[in-house]
């Protein structure tokens, strides 16, 4: 399932290309794949030596970010979520204790903190970031609301960014602007794509 994105599309066509891809993969492979994304991250050098992470509660078409959740508790690890503030379109990044319990399904579909004492964003080390597409060059495609790249480019944020997809969501090129972050690096089931300059 190669992705057909070229540099001739705008961000609406390459949104609709990146979800009938992704659309494409079986739970049982979203599964299987989300393991080995988790596994690769949880060896790394910037999970390890973190103290705080922020992660992103995962939709079920994405990459499930539970098993690494878990394994940054055990050891000891301060884990950071986004409260998404929609009216405000606006995110801050929440500590959170339990997949259990604290979290409220929003209109979005998302699980959304109902409470949580917000992170200093200066003590977030690595941020683990969704997308609907990446490229080797760290290029990022979400969901159109620019959440994330307005919250990386808040004062005060110098957390390592690190994109999560499965490899079909790997493009050649990403249509990309000015006012979009690129990640540091781009993680898939088959590894860890270094995105630093140079």
């Amino acid at each position: 399932m190669a992705t057909k994105l070229t540099n001739g599309m705008d961000k609406v066509q390459s949104r609709q290309e990146l979800r009938r891809l992704i659309a494409q993969i079986s739970p049982a492979e979203r599964l299987v794949k989300s393991k080995a994304i988790c596994s690769h991250i949880r060896q790394s050098g910037p999970f390890q030596k973190g103290s705080t992470v922020m992660f992103f509660l995962s939709l079920p078409n994405e990459v499930d970010t539970t098993a690494l959740i878990l394994a940054a508790w055990q050891q000891g690890k301060t884990v950071a979520v986004p409260q998404m503030f929609w009216e405000q379109r606006h995110m801050i990044p929440v500590e959170i204790t339990s997949l259990e319990t604290g979290l409220k399904k929003d209109r979005m579909g998302l699980r959304n903190p109902v409470a949580g004492v917000p992170v200093l964003l200066e003590d977030i080390d690595l941020v683990v970031t969704p997308g609907l597409g990446f490229d080797r060059q760290g290029n990022r495609i979400g969901r159109g609301a620019a959440y994330y790249d307005r919250f990386f480019t808040t004062p005060g944020v110098r957390a390592t960014r690190w994109g999560v997809c499965f490899s079909e969501q790997l493009c050649p090129a990403v249509p990309h602007g000015p006012q979009d972050v690129p990640m540091d690096a781009v993680v898939t089931e088959q590894g860890i794509i270094d995105c630093s300059p140079v």
